[in-house]
């Protein structure tokens, strides 16, 4: 690793409408190294990011970009990219339709004349491939490829741009450990070919098992820069530089009360999938007590959130047998309303794609799932609508300017919150939480927890599902595994450990 900078930003501030997203931010890469940059959602990460790729254009920030040693002052993407710099979003940017090799020079199609040169097109694309490790067809359409390898055609496209300094933002959040494990050991591949990576990233293990040098950003401003190699990457560091505190204890502490009162309960629950042809639940049997957290745990795949979905008005439509009780009465949900008229509500997994409308702002999230609760004569009553926003605003202590703030805007902890304050707002009695904490910050996820321990301690009773382990052991009165379907176990939190989960959803 050089000890030259490959990359200088100096004093880089940007401001949105009402937010100051970097103030006086300063960056520094080494050349040939890999570079992590953390700090809690909202921290300004990847708005940094965007000004170095050219998002940001020269003029709508200040301060200095240095690439090389020269300043840099990019118009658009496509300046950085001629200097060598490429970037890779969490979305990635691939057109499922086409081909492999469409794909990695879509844009800088290699022409012969005023054609494009399909033969040395596929030649470099397959050269490409190698330089990534994956070995397939590059006459393959990417909607056929797992997400892993659809990651790694997107870093051979970048690649093909001839880059230096290779940016990723989020680049695990939907890879397996599998697909984990073999983008880390093509960063470190391409670290000996001379490629200097910097990787957004907010999950600690992997900033630890991943980086030579971490830089922490904080509200926006650079908190400091840490070496790995000379010890100074902790897990108790980084969230103290993160968040501003120590965390002695990422769950915040609960007493266990114990209650024998059933609220909620399924008996022999199966669904079959008529879209695949599949059962996919089997004789499910699991019982929820007031004022209690069940985890509910499996690998992915599992059938957690298809459980989820079967209770919750199937809205999948899944041939569903068995029986339900909410309260000790026998219910049945053919419609999400029909479970919410009962108190059962779910906040989905993907807040993006189901559970949040982006483009509308916090109020509007906030109340759209029981607009009747503040309708008169079916037209919303827009000062109702504002006062239970700012109520759920302070109570869940969502950071944004103000309730007219489009969600889009907000941090992926802050839309959490959003969305766990729409189906607060039905006032449930049940709620379901599929994975609460994915794609955010340890900060945000004490706070998460905090809420989820103040609702449970009100009388609220809690379905936790989530794909990791120590926020099942840190978090559940009670866990349930799932595996193919089944569920395979049930054990109290005093019993359960990550090896007696994992021996529970690797049986079938």
């Amino acid at each position: 690793m050089s000890n030259t900078p490959i990359l200088e930003m100096r004093n880089i501030t940007k401001e949105f409408p009402g937010v100051k997203a970097l103030d006086e931010v300063s960056f520094r890469v080494q050349e040939g190294e890999i570079h992590c940059l953390v700090g809690e959602n909202g921290a300004g990460k990847s708005t940094l990011m965007k000004v170095l790729s050219g998002v940001y254009p020269y003029g709508t920030y200040s301060g200095d970009i240095l690439f090389g040693g020269e300043l840099q002052q990019f118009d658009g993407i496509r300046d950085s990219e001629k200097t060598g710099i490429g970037i890779i979003y969490q979305e990635l940017a691939l057109v499922p339709e086409m081909t492999v090799y469409e794909n990695i020079f879509m844009g800088h199609e290699i022409t012969k004349g005023l054609a494009v040169d399909w033969n040395e097109t596929i030649r470099q694309a397959d050269n490409m491939l190698k330089k990534v490790k994956l070995d397939i067809n590059t006459a393959v359409r990417v909607k056929e490829l797992g997400v892993g390898k659809q990651q790694l055609v997107e870093i051979a496209k970048t690649l093909s741009k001839n880059v230096r300094l290779l940016i990723l933002d989020e680049p695990t959040s939907a890879l397996n450990e599998d697909d984990v494990d073999n983008l880390f050991d093509l960063l470190r591949d391409l670290k000996t070919q001379g490629v200097t990576c910097i990787m957004i990233t907010h999950k600690l293990k992997e900033i630890m098992e991943i980086a030579d040098s971490v830089t922490v950003l904080r509200d926006g401003k650079t908190i400091c820069t840490l070496d790995a190699h000379k010890g100074e990457v902790t897990e108790n560091a980084l969230i103290k530089h993160m968040v501003g505190r120590e965390i002695d204890n990422i769950y915040p502490k609960r007493e266990h009360k114990r209650s024998d009162e059933i609220i909620f309960e399924i008996e022999n629950w199966t669904a079959y999938d008529p879209a695949v042809e599949r059962t996919i639940l089997k004789n499910n049997n699991l019982n929820v007590k007031k004022g209690e957290i069940v985890g509910l745990s499996g690998l992915m795949g599992s059938g957690r959130t298809e459980l989820a979905l079967s209770i919750f008005g199937n809205p999948e439509g899944y041939h569903v047998e068995g029986n339900l009780r909410v309260y000790g009465k026998k219910q049945r949900f053919n419609h999400p309303q029909e479970a919410i008229n009962a108190g059962v509500a779910y906040v989905s997994e993907d807040r993006k794609r189901n559970g949040l409308i982006l483009i509308q702002d916090v109020k509007q999230n906030v109340t759209l799932a029981n607009l009747r609760e503040i309708a008169k004569r079916g037209v919303v009553d827009d000062n109702a609508e504002i006062k239970i926003a700012n109520e759920f605003k302070s109570s869940l202590n969502i950071k944004t300017p103000s309730i007219e703030q489009k969600v889009v805007n907000l941090s992926g902890g802050n839309q959490q919150k959003v969305s766990l304050a729409k189906w607060l707002f039905v006032k449930p009695n049940i709620l379901i939480l599929d994975e609460p904490t994915r794609g955010i910050d340890v900060g945000a996820k004490y706070e998460i927890y905090t809420i989820m321990n103040q609702l449970v301690e009100q009388g609220m009773s809690i379905i936790m599902i989530s794909s990791e382990l120590p926020e099942i052991l840190g978090m559940s009165d009670r866990v349930y595994i799932v595996s193919s379907g089944e569920i395979t176990g049930e054990l109290p939190i005093e019993e359960a450990t990550q090896e007696k989960i994992m021996h529970l959803a690797t049986r079938n």
